[in-house]
């Protein structure tokens, strides 16, 4: 539950809706409580009086009586205590002395008890007088009536805590979420590959559902039905607080069970909350690669695999619903129980005209049939509420598993940390040294061993090697995706671990080989690497990245939509556009990696021509499997099995690097073919 309370806590700042909400909660309940006091009334005119202010005389008639008892006991006690005081002073006088101390007690608590009594029936008889038609039928209809009232006002009063729990419940779930978001795009990139995004998208959705749900139901329920309880508690107590006491026992029992079962429900909850990620990861794989879902006809093997998921679902879903429904009937009939005994108990003293059991006394005067109706409509009243509480109880332990798996990852601190207090990078002006890294994203797998680089402000550098060879990660140390294991970076002598992080990337722009574009205009696509840029500017590197043509042939040119993941433009298109996203950024660093693997062979001519112009006065990193496209390199780097293997221009690797050489031939291979 300590994740949960974190939860609630982030209620807080919206303390005084709930605050006025637990204020409507309070009203609602008095309101609902206040209808059980028509119940004796009624019960009195349907059972033939003549008037009510009468049958409120006659009980009166027999509080008074039993107050003349109870002074002329009390005179005869003090009596004796006068007689007492006049023995000699010995063992038999104090105990008679103590003996008649206490009857004097009980007689003077009786008296009092009486006392408060007869001032509620004078009460009750004016506001019979005063209030009530003295026609019986026209008494009953007004206390209908007034009944029907207090439903409506008790409903505008639930419906204004409704509202106010919905809005602080929503509120503190947008909070949680943004709070989540900013947590969880401040990650290193490597971690949304350990995590899954199915599975951030089934915490962000659905997982927070389930909390808000909890949320709502501890605002909403949890105050409002033990008001509703109490309520009725207290009335019940103003008939027999005695025989009230025999129901409230049973409470700490009711609690046992509903602990027993929550614990329960919370693992049955957390391990349905995996089996919703199992389905949302098939769900984001299919849907991704359905090219090749019906390329290779794997529809069937793919409905047997979500038809599995689901099935794990519903049985997970099924012990989930099997505790909670469980809970209900034993609550209930733990509060019949309750019931039962002090209706039990309360028949005895009617049927027997009696006002105590074995000797205990129960009540002030002797109960008649329509109090005890009333008193076990009351009780039953309070049975409902804890009834509900069940239901509530679990939900909340749902919530309680939703949070846990919420702030598991709130929780994570990135690898990568953002530096806000260091010194901001100067603009990158002088060299890139790469000195003694190693890298390695499990331990046993190294990708990159001691590498050891220098390349000057403005150079064009071409990295070159087989698949897996740690091209990639090697470029992706410099915007620090992530930190190496070993070694550091400096970018003009300055360790980029050590400065704000923020203004390291704002100097690099990367175009990678999976093109990733937003569903947005294509204006704003290109824009994103530059918020500030203006039309021209972005127009302008969209003719460097020879995209222009194409954007205008849309029907609305820069404003066109490009849809999910750019799916309405072609690879080459859209790799275009990433590059022009990369060209408005105005980078001193630019990565690309394999940013013409989707263009034709002229089209990459031209912007080969292009980015001549716009590598000049900035550092470049090619990482390239077309040989054609290292005439733009002033110096190539062959890696090999995550080492250096060669560093050098077209003409020396080819004299002295044999990984190179087999990289020419296969090149030329794949022509030829």
């Amino acid at each position: 539950m300590r994740n949960f309370l974190r939860g609630v806590r982030n209620s807080w700042p919206y303390r005084f809706r709930l605050i006025l909400s637990v204020v409507f909660a309070i009203l609602a309940a008095a309101v609902w409580s206040l209808n059980f006091l028509a119940i004796h009334p009624a019960l009195k005119i349907l059972d033939g009086i003549e008037s009510l202010p009468e049958s409120v005389e006659i009980d009166i008639a027999q509080v008074k009586k039993s107050m003349a008892d109870a002074r002329y006991e009390l005179e005869r006690v003090k009596g004796k205590i006068e007689g007492n005081e006049k023995l000699p002073e010995g063992k038999l006088k104090e105990e008679r002395r103590r003996d008649l101390d206490g009857q004097l007690a009980q007689n003077e608590f009786a008296l009092n008890r009486h006392s408060l009594a007869l001032y509620r029936l004078q009460m009750l008889k004016t506001f019979y007088l005063q209030c009530l038609p003295s026609n019986n039928f026209l008494a009953l209809a007004w206390l209908l009536g007034a009944v029907l009232v207090l439903v409506a006002v008790k409903g505008v009063f639930e419906f204004a805590q409704e509202s106010l729990v919905g809005s602080v419940a929503n509120l503190t779930l947008y909070r949680l979420r943004n709070r989540f978001y900013r947590n969880m795009i401040r990650m290193d990139a490597n971690h949304f590959g350990d995590s899954g995004t199915h599975e951030l998208m089934a915490r962000f959705t659905n997982d927070m559902e389930v909390l808000g749900a909890g949320l709502k139901v501890l605002y909403g329920k949890v105050i409002a039905e033990p008001m509703r309880a109490l309520g009725c508690i207290i009335l019940a107590c103003f008939v027999s607080w005695q025989l009230t006491l025999c129901f409230i026992v049973l409470i700490p029992l009711f609690g046992y069970v509903v602990a027993k079962v929550g614990r329960s429900l919370k693992r049955a909850s957390r391990r349905l909350l995996d089996r919703m990620s199992d389905i949302f990861k098939i769900l984001q794989e299919t849907f991704q690669g359905i090219r090749v879902v019906k390329a290779f006809t794997m529809e069937p093997y793919e409905r047997r695999r979500f038809r599995t998921a689901t099935r794990e679902y519903y049985r997970k879903a099924m012990r989930v619903v099997n505790i909670d429904a469980l809970a209900g009937p034993l609550i209930e009939v733990m509060g019949m129980c309750g019931v039962v005994l002090a209706l039990l108990a309360g028949a005895y003293l009617v049927l027997g005209h009696r006002t105590d059991i074995f000797g205990i006394r129960m009540t002030s005067y002797p109960l008649d049939p329509p109090t005890l109706l009333t008193y076990y409509a009351l009780l039953g009243a309070v049975a409902d509420p804890i009834r509900k509480l069940s239901s509530v109880f679990t939900k909340i332990q749902a919530g309680a598993a939703a949070a846990d798996r919420i702030f598991a990852l709130i929780d994570r601190q990135p690898r990568v940390l953002r530096n806000n207090q260091s010194p901001r990078l100067a603009l990158h002006e002088k060299s890139i040294t790469f000195r003694n890294i190693c890298f390695s994203y499990e331990a046993e797998r190294p990708i990159l061993t001691n590498v050891n680089l220098e390349f000057r402000f403005g150079e064009t550098i071409a990295l070159v090697g087989r698949n897996g060879c740690g091209k990639t990660t090697m470029l992706g140390l410099l915007p620090r995706f992530y930190d190496p294991d070993h070694g550091s970076i400096l970018i003009d002598g300055a360790d980029i671990r050590s400065v704000n992080l923020r203004s390291l990337r704002k100097q690099i722009a990367v175009v990678t080989q999976e093109t990733v574009l937003f569903d947005d205009t294509i204006y704003n696509n290109i824009a994103y690497g530059n918020r500030r840029a203006s039309r021209e500017q972005v127009e302008e590197a969209a003719q460097k990245a020879y995209a222009h043509e194409i954007i205008e042939k849309l029907p609305l040119g820069y404003d066109s939509r490009i849809g999910e993941a750019g799916r309405t433009l072609s690879g080459g298109e859209k790799q275009r556009l990433a590059l022009a996203r990369a060209i408005v950024r105005d980078p001193r660093i630019l990565i690309l990696d394999e940013f013409t693997s989707q263009i034709d062979a002229e089209s990459e001519a031209k912007i080969h021509l292009a980015l001549r112009e716009f590598m000049r006065g900035r550092t470049t990193f090619v990482i390239t499997h077309r040989l054609n496209t290292l005439e733009i390199a002033d110096r190539i780097v062959v890696l090999e099995d995550g080492r250096i293997e060669a560093v050098g221009t077209h003409s020396e690797l080819l004299c002295s690097s044999p990984a190179y050489q087999r990289l020419r031939e296969a090149h030329f291979q794949r022509r030829a073919a």
